[in-house]
């Protein structure tokens, strides 16, 4: 029996035929921030432990694709487990399946080892074996550093009895140099990566930088933990002076907060002064990093005696003048034989020195609430300096937009006033936005100072 074959003019049987086109969803991708968890683990029995302390990284992202996401999969959950033993890792990646939505797969290894580089293992029974293989890794790099004497980790400057909080008594300080600095900083660059924000890898092949490791000696075995450490450059200031510059500093996160980092900080400020070097600096501190700093500095400066002799004509001038009526802005600032007296006997830096000495003047001023007023005149007159210049504060040069046809951010005028004379000008329409810009810093700069008051005024003795 024969099949009845419609016509292939028939409308309804083209119908069928047709093929019905259309376009695919586009993989719109995933954040790594939302779909990876990284765990920090100290043993076996840790790992895929419901337990075990969670890192948080500034941001996973800008180690995917161009813009921070990771295409082809669905259902992607990463976990990562990283050894604060032997700083390996091991990656658990489960997705439900995979498809090209127009973007490509993203390569997660390759993504993960632009962050975990040679110390992403692949087995997870060989991260495993990491924990009894290397459990004196740490142990293994300090054995052949220098250990820093128990007086540098307590903060002692020689002049200086004063302490923000009880120190750790199970830490000890190791400086690495030479040949050790690289093999122990590749292994700690992962940390680098994922917990300071902005943060790029040094240069382990330049023989000035040098490690500060802050390990905590075992309780039951001879084995250390690592803590947290500190990476400092030493270059040469001309002609024959060094100066050192903090570069990085870390107290890995389980251990923040329990004065560590001050411990570590207070050891570079007497590694500067027992070197005698110019001072010490550090690059582009954080706001925790630079508190912390602040408060150890402005310790070590009320134990300073010449300190007390140049700050008393300044509080004795903020005590019977109103520096409100004054013509002339008053900034109070140090004097330059003490600027330089600091610098030679505490390795401060002038800048640093400038803010604790706001700080200073605080501390001495009592009642502070009777002479707020003042107070205030002298950090806004230094914080508009610092931001406007100091041309600004009289008479001086000035510049001012002059209306025309041409491109108006390229047409302005700059004259200078003749003997120091006021001249009178229109305000500009910024200027408004200037000084609420001023007003705030100038807030902001107070919650710092009050911040800093109130950790070292309860420990002063």
């Amino acid at each position: 029996m024969g099949t009845k074959h419609q016509s292939s003019s028939d409308p309804a049987s083209e119908n069928k035929r047709r093929r019905r086109a259309g376009f695919s969803k586009i993989d719109a991708g995933i954040e790594a921030n939302e779909c990876i968890k990284i765990y920090l683990v100290s043993g076996k029995d840790e790992v895929d432990s419901p337990n075990s302390f969670q890192i948080e990284p500034v941001d996973l992202n800008h180690f995917f694709e161009e813009d921070g996401k990771i295409y082809g999969y669905q259902g992607l959950k990463i976990t990562v487990w990283f050894s604060s033993i032997s700083f390996h890792a091991y990656a658990d990646i489960s997705f439900e399946s995979t498809s090209d939505g127009g973007k490509g797969i993203t390569d997660l290894k390759s993504s993960l080892q632009n962050i975990f580089a040679e110390n992403l293992v692949e087995s997870k029974d060989d991260f495993l074996q990491t924990f009894s293989t290397e459990c004196h890794y740490v142990k293994s790099i300090v054995s052949s550093a220098e250990v820093l004497h128990k007086d540098a980790l307590n903060g002692s400057s020689g002049n200086s009895n004063c302490h923000l909080k009880e120190e750790p008594d199970d830490a000890e300080v190791f400086r690495v140099s030479g040949a050790g600095v690289g093999h122990l900083y590749s292994r700690l660059v992962p940390l680098v990566l994922l917990l300071v924000d902005g943060s790029s890898p040094i240069d382990i092949t330049d023989p000035k930088w040098e490690i500060y490791v802050l390990v905590q000696k075992g309780q039951q075995d001879s084995s250390m933990r690592l803590l947290g450490f500190a990476a400092v450059y030493r270059f040469q200031r001309y002609p024959d002076g060094m100066r050192l510059r903090l570069g990085q500093i870390l107290i890995i996160p389980p251990y923040q907060r329990k004065g560590y980092g001050g411990c570590l900080l207070k050891v570079l400020n007497n590694i500067a002064i027992s070197d005698d070097v110019y001072d010490l600096t550090i690059e582009e501190p954080v706001d925790s990093l630079q508190h912390v700093r602040t408060c150890i500095d402005v310790q070590r400066l009320l134990a300073f005696d010449p300190i007390h002799q140049a700050l008393d004509p300044i509080i004795s001038q903020l005590k019977h003048e109103n520096l409100s009526k004054k013509s002339q802005p008053s900034r109070c600032g140090p004097p330059a034989n003490i600027v330089e007296d600091v610098r030679k006997s505490l390795k401060i830096n002038k800048r640093q020195f400038v803010q604790c000495w706001e700080i200073l003047i605080y501390l001495n001023l009592d009642p502070i609430e009777k002479y707020m007023e003042n107070y205030m005149t002298i950090v806004s007159n230094r914080v508009k300096a610092d931001v406007v210049g100091k041309e600004s504060e009289g008479a001086g040069k000035r510049l001012i937009d002059i209306p025309t046809q041409f491109d108006e951010d390229m047409s302005f005028a700059m004259f200078k006033s003749r003997g120091g004379e006021c001249v009178s000008i229109e305000k500009d329409e910024n200027q408004g936005n200037q000084e609420e810009l001023l007003r705030q810093l100038v807030e902001e700069r107070m919650k710092e100072i009050k911040a800093v008051v109130e950790k070292v005024g309860v420990h002063r003795s």
